[in-house]
C-alpha cells in the first residue's frame, strides 16, 4: 500500500526543496540547478527568482554568473527562454529535442521550413557561430546568404525565435552577451567552459526525471511533461525504467510519485506557514503548472495566468497562492484573494521588508481584496 501524505506536507516539501522555507544559502548556479532552470524572458523576474531564494544576494549576480560561464541562457522548456546550468542543462534540452517538433506537418506548413531546410539552417548556423558571437541580424545575414535559405529571413527576425529554437535544443546555439539592447548568439561551448554537451536521450531521461521530482515532487509524469512541453513518450518509458528509484504515494487520495530516497523526508515534513512574495514566472508556479489547483486555486487561475502567457507575481502562504502583487513606484500593491481568509499581516510585512532589502527600495504595502 502506498504511504499516505497530505497536500500540506507535499507543498511544504516543495517549498523546502526550492529554497523557499528555509531560504537557501547556496550560490546562484546551485539555485538554478535546484530548480532545473529559471524562466528568463523577463530578466528582472529571473534575477528576483534567484534572489528570493538566497539569504544574501546582490544585484547583477545572475549577469555575473552568465559572464563567468556558470550559467547559460537559451530556449528550453515550453520553447521559452531559460537560465540553465551548463553541466545539467543539456539533459533537458535533449528531451525537448527528442520530440522533433520541427518535423511535424503543421510546422512545415506554417513556417515553410521542411526538415531538409532545417538541417541546412543548422549547418550554416553552426558554421557561422564557430568561434564567433553574432547579433541576430548578423546571424540572419549569414544564414540567408546560403542558397535555398533566403525565404526564412522574415521568420528568423521574429522575436519569438521559433526557427532558432530547434537549434538551441540540439545544442547548436545559445544567447551570448548583449550588445546594449541587442541580443547575440554563440555556441554553448563558447559561452561556458563547463558546457557538458547534449547527452543521448536515453542518458538524459533519468537525469531529468531525478532533477524534476527532487524539486517538484510528489508529482506525476504528466506534470513533468507539461512543464517540459515535450518528450511525453520518452518520459513515460523512462519513468517505468526508473523502477524502484521511484516510490508511489497516496497524496490525499491522488496517485503521485517521489524519488525513493526522498520518501522518508517527505513523510517527516510538517506543514509550513511561510509567506513568500515570488516574482512573475516563478518556478514554484511554473514547475507544476498553473493548472495545479493545489498551488494555484482553480477559481484564481485567470488572475495568475493572464493573456499572452503572462504569469503574475504571487503571494504564497503555506505553499498555496493566496494573492498577487505588483510594484507601483515604492508601493507594493497586494491583491488578496478574499476566500483565503485573514491576511497574515505580520509575516507579510516581514516578507515585504525582505523584498525591500533585496531590491534596495523602501517598499510600502497596501492590501486590497481581489
Amino acid at each position: 500500500m502506498a504511504p499516505k501524505v497530505t497536500w500540506q506536507q507535499a507543498l511544504a516539501f516543495r517549498m523546502r526543496r526550492q529554497l523557499l522555507d528555509p531560504i537557501g544559502t547556496v550560490p546562484v548556479p546551485a539555485v538554478v540547478r535546484r530548480l532545473c532552470g529559471v524562466q528568463a524572458q523577463v530578466a528582472s523576474s529571473a534575477e528576483l527568482a534567484v534572489q528570493v531564494r538566497r539569504q544574501t544576494s546582490r544585484t547583477g549576480e545572475v549577469g555575473r554568473a552568465l559572464s563567468q560561464g556558470r550559467l547559460i541562457k537559451t530556449w528550453a522548456m515550453r520553447g521559452t527562454l531559460h537560465l540553465l546550468t551548463p553541466e545539467e542543462g543539456g539533459a533537458f534540452l535533449s528531451l525537448i529535442a527528442s520530440g522533433r517538433s520541427w518535423e511535424r506537418t503543421s510546422w512545415v506548413r506554417y513556417f515553410g521550413a521542411t526538415p531538409k531546410v532545417m538541417e541546412a539552417l543548422r549547418d550554416v548556423t553552426r558554421e557561422a557561430l564557430d568561434g564567433a558571437v553574432l547579433s541576430r541580424e548578423e546571424l540572419i545575414a549569414a544564414i540567408t546568404a546560403r542558397r535555398g535559405l533566403e525565404h526564412v529571413a522574415d521568420a528568423l527576425r521574429s522575436g519569438w525565435g521559433t526557427l532558432l529554437k530547434p537549434l538551441a535544443w540540439q545544442g547548436d546555439l545559445c544567447f551570448g552577451p548583449s550588445r546594449g539592447n541587442r541580443v547575440t548568439f554563440t555556441r554553448p561551448a563558447a559561452a561556458s567552459s563547463r558546457w557538458a554537451g547534449i547527452p543521448d536521450v536515453e542518458e538524459a531521461v533519468p537525469a531529468a526525471i531525478a532533477g524534476y521530482f527532487s524539486a517538484y515532487g510528489p508529482a506525476t509524469v504528466d506534470s513533468m511533461t507539461g512543464w517540459l512541453g515535450a518528450g511525453r513518450r520518452k518520459l513515460r518509458a523512462g519513468f517505468t525504467e526508473m523502477g524502484d528509484r521511484m516510490s508511489e504515494v497516496d497524496l490525499d487520495g491522488e496517485r503521485a510519485f517521489i524519488l525513493e530516497k526522498d520518501l522518508d523526508e517527505l513523510g517527516a515534513t510538517k506543514p509550513t506557514s511561510a509567506v513568500r512574495l515570488l516574482p512573475g514566472f516563478d518556478q514554484y508556479v511554473m514547475g507544476p503548472g498553473t493548472g495545479d489547483g493545489h498551488v494555484v486555486p482553480a477559481a484564481r487561475r485567470a488572475a495568475v495566468s493572464k493573456q499572452s502567457g503572462w504569469i503574475s507575481p504571487v503571494v504564497v502562504v503555506g505553499g498555496t497562492v493566496r494573492g498577487t502583487w505588483e510594484l507601483d513606484g515604492d508601493r507594493l500593491r497586494v491583491a488578496w484573494f478574499e476566500e483565503s481568509g485573514k491576511v497574515p499581516r505580520t509575516r507579510l510585512e516581514e516578507e515585504v521588508a525582505r523584498l525591500s532589502a533585496i531590491l534596495d527600495r523602501d517598499l510600502r504595502a497596501t492590501i486590497t481584496p481581489a
